[in-house]
């Protein structure tokens, strides 16, 4: 078994069709069919269930795939750390962030990170923190700005910010003259809301479940220009960070009589490897926020 045969095996695992495998490889069709073969026959077991379209893991193959894709990060990493130790000063952090924090908190932060390591590369990936989660286990991403709540266990994090929801109007609707709303109150009205595997759309579902709400959702998108639009125009009411109606004009922030106090963190994996990047990344930002 070398690493070859397991990335092989990984990736067609991964496609589960030796063709769209094979084009991933750079390498013949044939010649990837020849070797993943060869592969099951040095194990003595079968790893793929064949057809003619689909290629499916055997419950062999499901016990190999988890070991593999661990011996295949684990010599990423060590490359990483070698190359590291050679003085290179390129680098990459993946970062992965919620599009209210991505554009209002984030900023100033990653421009000025880049200003002091301009070899480094960034990649920003937005999603919502649960999917932000998923990416992190799966290896996808380094490092992610998600929500202190319900983190799983193989992650780790590091406490950056606490920020507050606060319920967004239009200035001429009703709600304007309010100084706090109930949340009763909040969820009559038509909603303009992020989907779910946003935190704030997470923590306004376990609202509702905990009080049997009803929410009236008008709106539901993730796109956070559409839902300023949306409540600029009086169409609906959302539910935002409180730095987000700091930063927008044509938006009355309405704090919640149970004020809404969430914790942001930075978050990677326990038994993942953090690049010399990752770590000036993470460093920075500390200092920074």
């Amino acid at each position: 078994m070398d690493i070859r045969q397991l990335n092989y095996f990984v990736t067609l695992a991964d496609t589960a069709n030796f063709t769209r495998a094979a084009a991933k490889l750079h390498i013949a069709q044939p010649a990837l069919s020849i070797a993943v073969k060869k592969f099951e026959e040095q194990l003595g077991i079968v790893l793929f269930d064949r057809n003619e379209r689909r290629v499916s893991l055997t419950p062999e193959g499901e016990v190999l795939l988890r070991h593999a894709r661990l011996i295949l990060q684990s010599v990423h990493d060590a490359t990483v750390a070698m190359e590291e130790l050679k003085g290179l000063t390129k680098g990459e952090v993946k970062l992965g962030v919620p599009s209210s924090l991505g554009s209002y908190y984030l900023p100033d932060i990653l421009m000025g990170f880049k200003s002091q390591y301009p070899n480094l590369k960034l990649t920003i990936v937005e999603a919502g923190t649960q999917t932000i989660r998923r990416m992190l286990l799966d290896k996808e991403l380094d490092l992610g700005i998600i929500h202190c709540d319900h983190v799983p266990d193989r992650l780790a994090t590091e406490h950056l910010l606490t920020t507050q929801m606060v319920a967004a109007v239009h200035p001429e609707n009703p709600l304007a003259d309010l100084d706090s709303i109930d949340f009763a109150t909040f969820f009559e009205q038509e909603l303009v809301m992020f989907k779910p595997g946003y935190f704030h759309r997470e923590y306004i579902d376990r609202i509702c479940q905990e009080n049997n709400f009803e929410p009236n959702i008008a709106f539901e998108t993730n796109l956070l220009p559409m839902i300023l639009k949306i409540v600029r125009n009086d169409f609906a009411v959302a539910a935002l960070l409180d730095m987000v109606t700091e930063n927008e004009s044509g938006l009355v922030p309405i704090p919640f009589e149970q004020p809404v106090i969430l914790s942001i963190a930075i978050a990677w994996r326990k038994d993942g490897y953090l690049s010399v990047a990752d770590k000036a990344f993470m460093e920075y930002v500390k200092n920074n926020r």
